[in-house]
């Protein structure tokens, strides 16, 4: 049978498909990660050290501080004296540094905006409410030599979702979805891993995440203060000059 997820309030046919088994997992996850405060948040800061990996070696680091609202608002600042800003609004980004302003180039955009989409929040908030979005109890598996629970997520785009959650608290530990490229004319595996989580204002929020691509590491952050739901004027994710 299908129906929708967390009481949308679409028709039946035009909402998520789950069976009961899956649909309580989901809601299982959804508890986990703080329930209605995790649905309902607006917006999330977050600072701390980010790590830039390549081939296996750490390329460079830097503090950052992360200003998202979701779905397609972002202001990235990293490093120490003169900072360099990544800004994201819709379909368009700029990056600012010392030396002025620069657009960011379609495939940089598309690729955050590809990242934004799977992340944690976007998938229990947005995806797995989508019509067309098929959702599956995926058993147990394991992940990093540890046994986990597995949900598994076909989206509206084609796009096949895993993930693997901790066995007793229902928290995600590794979210893994492949995308294809027209470009290339391939298939990319991308891999986001979640740890450390700490409640804030009621939210589950992981503090260590690393991100993959296609089996390498090449990100890494660790978060030493979060915030949800801050105001931000209506300028704030424009460039400034």
């Amino acid at each position: 049978s299908s129906f929708s997820v967390l009481g949308t309030g679409s028709r039946p046919a035009a909402g998520p498909r789950s069976d009961p088994k899956s649909q309580e997992l989901l809601n299982k996850i959804i508890q986990a990660l703080g329930g209605q405060a995790f649905l309902s948040f607006k917006s999330i800061t977050s600072r701390g050290r980010a790590f830039s990996i390549y081939d296996g070696e750490t390329t460079g680091f830097a503090p950052y501080v992360s200003e998202v609202v979701p779905p397609d608002k972002r202001k990235f600042a990293y490093g120490k004296k003169q900072p360099v800003i990544l800004l994201n609004n819709g379909d368009r980004g700029w990056e600012q540094d010392r030396y002025g302003l620069i657009r960011l180039k379609p495939e940089n955009i598309k690729r955050w905006q590809t990242s934004m989409r799977y992340s944690l929040e976007s998938i229990f908030r947005r995806v797995v409410r989508e019509p067309r979005t098929l959702i599956l109890d995926g058993g147990v598996d394991f992940v990093d030599l540890l046994p986990a629970r597995v949900l598994e997520i076909s989206d509206s785009k084609q796009v096949d979702i895993k993930v693997y959650l901790g066995k007793s608290d229902y928290l995600p530990i590794r979210i893994t979805y492949r995308v294809y490229d027209p470009k290339a004319k391939e298939t990319n595996e991308y891999s986001e891993a979640y740890s450390d989580y700490r409640p804030i204002q009621g939210i589950q929020t992981p503090m260590h995440l690393v991100r993959y691509e296609n089996g390498q590491r090449v990100l890494e952050y660790f978060l030493s203060a979060a915030e949800y739901n801050q105001e931000f004027p209506e300028d704030y994710f424009q460039p400034t000059r």
